[in-house]
């Protein structure tokens, strides 16, 4: 068992099973032996891959939609350019090359970086280079100016509570203790005002997860953008309601057992994106669409063109790899979806329907 197993261990023989957020939270987020608190997860040498890192389009389109919006919105100055989890910076260092030529963006911006991984928050420093940047703990911490922000694969990894159905109410998915090894359990049947509105599409022994996490960023962002104005790309996999087990760990670009080695693995599950959208009224949210389909909206084949033009090899081979592996429904076009935030009396961002 690794280090925080034992420590685990220990709480749980002493004081009880955790719930599985509390669990997801410490194995992420320990400042001694959290996952992300001690490394760099990306990329081949890391745990996984994300759109940014696979192709430079990803982070062009995001950030020339996200400069439309702001021209939509009259082109406020100035204005916060925000990411939730901006991973090794790619993303952001992508978006800010591609709108370089938009009038008045870069000099009206204040980038702000909400990140609580120091490994990452160094490896963000060194991709976005000289540019003025504040980094952020917290949503919360960014100035109260209009608001135009991304969150790429950023809800999938916060904690999650799973809930069983149990007749007309529900028992909750713990960590605990059996022989020494971590086991998962249930609790006893409770009563959660959160999922009232499920008890009409569930059935005994139906598993609905939510985050109290995510509900309560995105009710943050929501009254934000609809005070401020701005708006809000969140692109993750996941769907409009939640059901079911999705909570998985991947270590090595492979599944893994998220129990076996706590600390040492990455632990997602699926967004829940009618959840973030209840949470962030009084803002719009637009309608969720598939990643592959934005894309295809916004001009990724006619850029992927243009960026074939100038390579051949091994490296056309790469980069036609990469337009496939974003878009194509049998990749990442379809589990990976998009959903924009957006204030009262403005137009969602491009490639997205109201």
């Amino acid at each position: 068992m690794t280090p925080l197993g034992r420590q685990l261990a220990a709480r749980i023989a002493q004081t009880g099973p955790i719930p599985l957020n509390e669990y997801m939270r410490d194995c992420l987020m320990h400042p001694e032996h959290g996952y992300y608190s001690t490394r760099d997860p990306l990329g081949a040498a890391g745990d996984f891959t994300t759109a940014p890192e696979i192709s430079q389009m990803f982070g062009e389109l995001a950030g020339l939609a996200l400069a439309q919006a702001w021209m939509d919105q009259g082109a406020p100055a100035p204005f916060a350019l925000a990411e939730l989890g901006p991973g090794r910076g790619t993303l952001m260092a992508d978006m800010l090359r591609a709108t370089a030529g938009v009038p008045g963006f870069h000099a009206a911006a204040r980038l702000h970086l909400v990140e609580a991984s120091p490994p990452l928050r160094q490896a963000q420093r060194q991709a976005l280079g000289d540019r003025e940047v504040t980094w952020r703990d917290r949503l919360e911490d960014v100035p109260a100016l209009p608001l135009f922000l991304i969150a790429n694969e950023f809800f999938d990894a916060l904690p999650i509570r799973q809930m069983q159905r149990d007749g007309p109410g529900w028992r909750e998915r713990c960590v605990g203790l059996r022989g020494g090894a971590l086991t998962f359990g249930l609790g006893g049947r409770m009563g959660v005002a959160a999922l009232e509105h499920r008890l009409a599409d569930t059935r005994d022994g139906d598993i609905v997860e939510f985050s109290p996490e995510g509900q309560e960023i995105a009710a943050a962002l929501g009254a934000r953008i609809a005070r401020e104005g701005g708006a809000a790309l969140i692109v993750d996999y996941g769907d409009w309601r939640a059901q079911g087990d999705t909570f998985q760990a991947l270590r090595d670009h492979a599944p893994a057992d998220p129990l076996a080695e706590p600390g040492k693995a990455d632990l997602t599950a699926h967004v829940d994106f009618e959840a973030l959208a209840r949470a962030a009224a009084p803002a719009l949210h637009s309608r969720l669409t598939p990643q592959g389909v934005w894309l295809e909206r916004l001009g990724i084949t006619a850029r992927a063109q243009a960026l074939a033009a100038g390579l051949s090899g091994a490296a056309l081979e790469s980069h036609v790899a990469a337009h496939r592996r974003l878009t194509h429904p049998a990749e990442m076009g379809t589990l990976f979806k998009v959903m924009a935030l957006y204030a009262q009396g403005a137009a969602p961002p491009p490639g997205l329907d109201p």
